[in-house]
């Protein structure tokens, strides 16, 4: 059955074939089957959609998400103030932890990254501004979800993704809610399966300190 949701088809099953390719590359039978749009639509929209640069075509010939696309997810990124108030702290982390720092706030079911300092290691972790991600995977989803341990951080060990670990903290308004999540993620090898033990206090730190610069707290 082909996607309505907004009760304008078009851009529903547009929407829709742009979704299908949010984790990763699909050929032309993949999208179909993934937005159960016949063969002759699915290649109709996809191809428009490469016109716009919302789509592209990568080395094997499958539709990946285009530089159009890249563009408006860190522009929306951007529109959301606490990533400004949370530049100085984020940088801080980098710097003290030496891993890759994002800041994500929740975004409906998903979690999208506002802001993204990547590790100056050469095996790092890159997550996009603008990447949305799924909110049941990884300790920063699950402190959007309003998970938080008693030392006041969560960790991820290979959850969302294999042979990556996370410490995620929450940002919290006057009223203790969560708001944004802060984390620092890199490879298991350099974060351990414990990494709270070393990571948790600062990320802590940091969550506090953009709490501080947006006045929330």
């Amino acid at each position: 059955m082909e996607p309505t949701i907004s009760g304008v088809g078009v851009i529903d099953k547009a929407v829709g074939v742009l979704s299908a390719v949010e984790h990763g590359p699909r050929s032309l039978a993949g999208l179909v089957e993934a937005t159960g749009l016949t063969r002759a639509t699915a290649h109709r929209l996809a191809s428009a959609l490469e016109i716009h640069g919302l789509l592209r075509r990568d080395r094997e010939g499958r539709f990946a998400l285009g530089t159009r696309a890249l563009a408006l997810g860190q522009a929306a990124a951007r529109g959301w103030p606490i990533a400004d108030a949370g530049a100085v702290a984020l940088a801080a982390l980098r710097e003290k932890t030496g891993e890759s720092a994002q800041l994500y706030v929740r975004d409906g079911s998903r979690r999208v990254c506002v802001a993204s300092l990547e590790s100056p290691h050469g095996l790092r972790t890159i997550v996009a501004t603008g990447a949305s991600l799924p909110l049941d995977r990884g300790s920063g989803g699950r402190v959007l979800q309003g998970e938080t341990g008693p030392e006041g951080w969560v960790v991820s060990v290979g959850e969302r993704e294999a042979g990556v670990a996370s410490v995620s903290a929450p940002v919290l308004d006057r009223d203790g809610n969560v708001i944004a999540a802060v984390s620092v993620s890199g490879p298991i090898e350099r974060l351990s399966r414990e990494p709270g033990l070393t990571f948790g206090p600062p990320v802590v730190e940091a969550a506090r300190a953009i709490t501080r610069a947006a006045d929330l707290g």
